[in-house]
C-alpha cells in the first residue's frame, strides 16, 4: 500500500490562488509602490487580489480596524485592492528602537523585543506566523502579490530569510526584480544580484523592471539589451520618475524636506529630526501646501519656524537626550516667544512633558527622565500597547478628525491643561480625551497619527499662524483621496510595464 500523500501536499493542490512576487536590488527601489500599482491593475481585471509581505522593518505603521499593527505600506496596498487592512498582509513587523534593538510585532501584536545579534530568531520562532498568514490568503483570493525586503542578494542573511527567496520558494512565486536607476548603477545591480543568487533562487526570477528613469529611453536601450543577454531574463518595463507619486512612503529615507515656490508670506514648518522617527508620513500633507516650507530641525539654529513639531519616535529617551544635547528645547521656547506653535505627536507629545517614567524597562533601562517641561503632563510606559483607529473632534475648533493610535505610554494631565481632542475608538461607544494644550492651543500634543492628512485641519492650523502674521487665510486644498491617487499611479505604471507578460508569468486565467 502506498504511503498516504502528505497533508501539506494535498493542501497545495487545493490552493487556487496564483502568486507574483516583487523583489528589489536594494532598499527604496520602489517595491512597495510597484506592488500597490499591480494590485490595482489586477483588481481591475476582476481578480480578488491581496498584498503580502512576510516581514517588514519599518517604524511607519498603521492600525487595522480590529486594532492590529502592520506596516503602512501594506495598508496602502490593501487600499489598492479595496480591502480593509489586516494583519495577514504583514504578519511580522520589526520596529527599530535603536541600531541594535527593535520591537517585534507578530500577527499585529507586540511579541517582545529583538536584538540585531539574534536576527535569526524571527525564522526560528515566528516563521509559522508568515506561513499561516499567506496560506489563509491563498485560500481566499485569486492572486497574492508578494513583496520582498531589501535585496535577495544579501547572502549573509540567506539562512535567516523568510521574506525574499525563502517565501518565493514556499509559495512557488515567480519573481520580478526591480532596480532603481535614479541612484545610478542599476545595470550592475541587476546583474550583480543575479550573480549572487544560487541556481534554485535564479529559477524564480522571470524578468526585471527599471524604475525611476529620467531621460530618453533609447539611450538606455543598449544597456537593457546587455543585461537581458547577461541574465537571460527580459526587461518587463521602464517606469519613468514620477514626482507626483503622493503615496505614503515605507521608509523615512526621503521624508519631505520642501521649500515653498512662493517666497512671499511663507510659513516655516520644522520637523525635529529624532532617532528612530516613526510615522513620518504624518507630515506629508504639508508638502502640498503652497505657502509652506517643510524642513528638518537638527539643532538650535537661527531659523525660527512658525510651527515646530516633535514627531513620533520608537526611542523616546534617546530622542529626548538628542533634543537636549542640541538645545532644540531652547529653539522651542523661541518659537513660542515669537508667536509660533509647538506641537508633539505621540512620542513627541511625551517628550514635551515634565516627566517620563519607564518602570518596566519597555523602551529604556532608565526608570525616569525629565522631559522638556513644555506641557504639564507626565507619561508612564506600560503594557499592553494601545493600537486603535479613532475618530472625534478638535476641542478648540470643533473640527471632525480621524486617525489612529500606536503607543505604549499613558499620559496624565496637570490640572491647568485642557484636552486637545475628544476621541472615540473603533468598536467603543464612549468618548475619551486625548492629548493636551496650553497657551490657547499654541503648545499642544496628541497621541493621534494622521491628523494632518485632513486638508481642512491642516489649513486650520496654518491659517492660525497666518493670522498671527497679519496675513489673510487661505482655503483648504481639495481632498486628494487615496483611492484616486492609487488609480493615477496604476494608470502611470500600466502604461510603462508589460502587464500581459506579467499575467502570463503569474499564470493568470485568460493570459
Amino acid at each position: 500500500m502506498e504511503d498516504e500523500e502528505p497533508e501539506s501536499r494535498r493542501k497545495e493542490k487545493d490552493v487556487t490562488a496564483k502568486t507574483l512576487m516583487i523583489q528589489g536590488t536594494g532598499s527604496h527601489v520602489g517595491k512597495s509602490v510597484l506592488v500597490t500599482a499591480l494590485c490595482r491593475l489586477f483588481l481591475r481585471r476582476g481578480l480578488r487580489v491581496a498584498p503580502f509581505k512576510a516581514q517588514n522593518m519599518s517604524n511607519n505603521s498603521f492600525v487595522t480596524p480590529d486594532g492590529k499593527e502592520i506596516g503602512r505600506a501594506q495598508a496602502v496596498q490593501a487600499a489598492a485592492c479595496r480591502l480593509a487592512p489586516r494583519s495577514d498582509f504583514n504578519p511580522i513587523l520589526v520596529k527599530p528602537s535603536g541600531e541594535r534593538d527593535a520591537q517585534l510585532v507578530v500577527n499585529g501584536e507586540v511579541g517582545g523585543s529583538l536584538a540585531a545579534s539574534d536576527f535569526g530568531r524571527i525564522k526560528r520562532e515566528y516563521e509559522w506566523a508568515a506561513r499561516g498568514a499567506v496560506d489563509r490568503l491563498r485560500d481566499e483570493f485569486d492572486l497574492i502579490v508578494l513583496e520582498g525586503a531589501g535585496s535577495p542578494a544579501e547572502v549573509n542573511l540567506r539562512d535567516h530569510d523568510i521574506v525574499n527567496m525563502h517565501m518565493a520558494k514556499a509559495v512557488n512565486a515567480p519573481v520580478i526584480l526591480v532596480g532603481d536607476i535614479d541612484r545610478g548603477g542599476v545595470l550592475a545591480s541587476l546583474v550583480g544580484t543575479m550573480e549572487l543568487l544560487n541556481a534554485e533562487e535564479r529559477r524564480h526570477i522571470n524578468g526585471f523592471v527599471i524604475n525611476k528613469f529620467r531621460g530618453a529611453e533609447e539611450l538606455l536601450r543598449p544597456g537593457i539589451v546587455m543585461v537581458e543577454e547577461k541574465i537571460q531574463r527580459p526587461c518587463l518595463g521602464v517606469i519613468p520618475y514620477w514626482r507626483d507619486l503622493a503615496l505614503p512612503e515605507e521608509d523615512a529615507v526621503l521624508w519631505p524636506r520642501r521649500r515653498a515656490s512662493n517666497k512671499d508670506r511663507v510659513l516655516r514648518v520644522g520637523i525635529v529630526e529624532v532617532p528612530c522617527i516613526s510615522n513620518f508620513t504624518d507630515f506629508d500633507g504639508f508638502a502640498d501646501e503652497p505657502d509652506v516650507s517643510v524642513y528638518a530641525v537638527t539643532d538650535d539654529s537661527d531659523i525660527v519656524p512658525d510651527l515646530l513639531i516633535f514627531p513620533g519616535t520608537k526611542h523616546t529617551m534617546e530622542a529626548l537626550d538628542l533634543i537636549k544635547a542640541r538645545r532644540i528645547d531652547g529653539l522651542a521656547r523661541r518659537v513660542f516667544e515669537r508667536g509660533g506653535t509647538i506641537m508633539g505627536i505621540c512620542g513627541g507629545f511625551q517628550i514635551m512633558g515634565h516627566t517620563i517614567r519607564d518602570p518596566e524597562g519597555i523602551e529604556s533601562r532608565r526608570p525616569v527622565e525629565q522631559g522638556l517641561g513644555l506641557l504639564d503632563v507626565e507619561t508612564v510606559f506600560q503594557s499592553p500597547k494601545v493600537t486603535h483607529q479613532v475618530s472625534g473632534y478638535h476641542c478648540s475648533s470643533g473640527m471632525h478628525l480621524t486617525g489612529y493610535e500606536v503607543h505604549m505610554g499613558r499620559t496624565t494631565l496637570g490640572p491647568s491643561l485642557k484636552a486637545f481632542l475628544e476621541l472615540q475608538r473603533e468598536g467603543e461607544e464612549s468618548r475619551h480625551p486625548d492629548g493636551a494644550m496650553a497657551a490657547e492651543g499654541r503648545v499642544c500634543g496628541t497621541y493621534v497619527h494622521g491628523l494632518f492628512d485632513s486638508p481642512e485641519f491642516r489649513r486650520h492650523i496654518l491659517n492660525e499662524l497666518r493670522l498671527r502674521h497679519g496675513w489673510s487665510p487661505l482655503s483648504p486644498l481639495p481632498v486628494r483621496h487615496l483611492d484616486q491617487r492609487i488609480d493615477q499611479w496604476a494608470d502611470f505604471v500600466g502604461s510603462h510595464i508589460n502587464l500581459p507578460a506579467l499575467s502570463r508569468i503569474a499564470a493568470l486565467p485568460g493570459s
